[in-house]
C-alpha cells in the first residue's frame, strides 16, 4: 500500500526476489482485490496517517484486515496499527490494536552502561515469545535491522510475537490471526528479512 512515504519499490523487490510478485496499490480497488498487503513506512506517523485519509484508504485497509486475508505492517505500518501515538503531540492511529506509540526515552543506555543514540539503528535480536507463521525456519534469537526513534507499547500481551532489547524491552512484533506487523525491516534483514517475506507471501497462497 502507497503510504506516501517509505522505501516501497524495496519492498516490492524483495518480494519478487523470493517469487511473490507484487504491485504499489495506490487506490481502494487495488486493496479490495488483494490476496495479502503490507502497509510499510518511514516518517512521521501524523503525516502518514494523513495521506492515508486523504487518498480514502483508510478503511479499505481496515476491511481488508477484517476479511481474514493476510496483513502486514512494516515499521511505520506496525504503528499505525495502534490507537494512538504521541509523536509530535498525540495523534489517532487506526486502533486494530490497541495502545500506543512511545519515543525511546532519554538516557537510555546497555549493559555496559554505554549510551545508546536514538534512533535505534542498526542490526538488533528479535526474542520470539510465539512462533507466528512469518517466523517459519526463522532461529529465535534472529538479528533483524532496525531504523526507528518510536517502538510500540500494547495494552495488552495477546498480540506480542516477539520483543528487542535497547535499554529497554520493546514489542518489535505482533501477530494476530491473519494481522502481523514488525517493527524490523525485512527488505533490509538479508536472509532472514527474505524469509520472513517469503513466508507471508506464501499465507496468499493457502
Amino acid at each position: 500500500v502507497d503510504c506516501g512515504m517509505g522505501n516501497l519499490r524495496s519492498i516490492q523487490k524483495a518480494f519478487e526476489r523470493v517469487g511473490h510478485p507484487a504491485i504499489i496499490a495506490q487506490n481502494p480497488e487495488q486493496i479490495a482485490s488483494a490476496h495479502a498487503i503490507v502497509l510499510p513506512g518511514q516518517g512521521a506517523f501524523r503525516d502518514c496517517m494523513a495521506h492515508l485519509g486523504d487518498h480514502a484508504l483508510i478503511e479499505p485497509v481496515l476491511e481488508f484486515i477484517r476479511s481474514g486475508r493476510p496483513y502486514l505492517g512494516i515499521c511505520l505500518g506496525l504503528q499505525l496499527l495502534m490507537t494512538e501515538s504521541e509523536e509530535f503531540g498525540c495523534h489517532k492511529g487506526m486502533n486494530v490494536i490497541q495502545g500506543r506509540v512511545r519515543r525511546f526515552p532519554v538516557g537510555l543506555t546497555d549493559a555496559q552502561g554505554a549510551a545508546l543514540k536514538i534512533p535505534h539503528m542498526g542490526w538488533n535480536q528479535a526474542h520470539l515469545t510465539r512462533r507466528a507463521p512469518i517466523f517459519a525456519g526463522i532461529p529465535e534469537e534472529a538479528y533483524f535491522y532496525f531504523a526507528h526513534s518510536y517502538y510500540i507499547e500494547p495494552w495488552g500481551d495477546a498480540v506480542v510475537a516477539c520483543t528487542t532489547d535497547y535499554g529497554v524491552q520493546f514489542v518489535s512484533g505482533v501477530w494476530h490471526d491473519n494481522m502481523f506487523g514488525v517493527q524490523f525491516h525485512p527488505e533490509k534483514s538479508q536472509a532472514y528479512g527474505l524469509r520472513l517475506l517469503q513466508n507471508f507471501g506464501d499465507l496468499a497462497r493457502v
